[in-house]
């Protein structure tokens, strides 16, 4: 008999990565079970690939619409993995069976306002796991899943030069400005590499990107807003070495299990969404004596002190010392 399962969560890109062990325990552990997905359209491809997942549905028509499909769908249980206003309007109106995934918004609001930390040592995919305790045996331990479609397979020996022989993928991007570091910073760290560097990120991120370059050296080429999310994530996948900051491409890079540096401005990974098993060489790089320091549990446009230390403060040299280390030693390993 088949068990029919909605999972819902609706942004952002991290986000809906970080709940692909979720997906992927319920599909093998439960018996005959069919997978459905509910998220933003924007966030389908994510998830139209992943063989885990039975059907996707999107939000891309009006509530009602969307509401009368899934009504369609008779669900036996609900998996809410986003908890808020919009998925208890889905629960209530499909009225069945749910379990919803534990916010700790208190206990982050108490972390940002005051530097309190009540906030548990477990990661948000371990707290998402344990939402479905109800129906799995024990987590498989797997780590993050990202399925890549065929078509978007970067082919390496297209990139200019040397790059085809190796790279180290920097992510430049992150949806708030206090989680990025400035460009000049960027641009210090990329300098004193001296390795090949591949800039990624979205159009709102190739103007910064153009500046990296021209201010680092011919070893740098930006690529913002020039490839797709999944032609992204196979730049990643194929780096030696993965530069991020608390952003989506560095879940997806955990996902591909690569060695990643991950930079850390007004968020920490004290919150939980730290990369989530990736290569165990992997670095978090973060400013812990900065008193201010979370100032949000998702980030500014710009830094409410004016300082921005927890960014301007990190030590480029050291970033690209341990760079090339970690690079080298991946390139090594692979030849062993």
């Amino acid at each position: 008999m088949v068990t029919k399962f909605l999972i819902i969560r609706f942004s952002s890109i991290g986000d809906i990565v970080l709940t692909s062990p979720v997906v992927r325990n319920l599909k093998i552990q439960v018996e005959d079970a069919e997978i459905h997905f509910l998220t933003k359209d924007i966030y389908k491809d994510i998830l139209i690939n992943n063989p885990y997942i039975d059907k996707v549905h999107t939000l891309k028509n009006s509530f009602k619409v969307v509401i009368n499909d899934l009504k369609a769908e008779s669900f036996d249980y609900i998996i809410d993995l986003h908890n808020n206003l919009r998925t208890a309007r889905v629960k209530f109106a499909l009225k069945r069976m749910s379990f919803t995934f534990k916010k700790l918004n208190w206990e982050k609001w108490l972390i940002t306002n005051f530097k309190i930390n009540k906030l548990p040592k477990v990661h948000i995919v371990d707290r998402y796991l344990d939402t479905i305790g109800h129906f799995i045996e024990k987590p498989d331990d797997e780590g993050l899943n990202y399925f890549l479609p065929v078509k978007d397979e970067m082919n390496l020996l297209k990139l200019p030069k040397d790059f085809p022989y190796g790279y180290i993928a920097f992510a430049i991007g992150a949806k708030h400005t206090t989680k990025k570091l400035p460009p000049v910073k960027i641009a210090s760290i990329c300098k004193l590499i001296e390795y090949n560097v591949i800039l990624l990120g979205g159009t709102e991120d190739k103007e910064a990107g153009d500046w990296i370059v021209l201010n680092s050296g011919n070893h740098v080429i930006n690529r913002c807003g020039v490839f797709n999310l999944n032609q992204s994530a196979s730049i990643l996948r194929q780096a030696k070495l993965v530069i991020s900051h608390d952003s989506g491409l560095m879940h997806i890079a955990a996902a591909f299990r690569k060695r990643i540096i991950s930079i850390w401005g007004n968020t920490v990974p004290a919150f939980g969404m730290y990369p989530y098993k990736p290569d165990d060489k992997s670095l978090i790089v973060e400013l812990k004596n900065v008193p201010c320091r979370p100032c949000s549990k998702i980030g500014f446009k710009r830094c409410p002190k004016k300082h921005f230390k927890c960014m301007q403060m990190i030590n480029e040299k050291l970033v690209a010392d341990v760079a090339l280390l970690l690079t080298l030693d991946a390139f090594d390993q692979k030849y062993e």
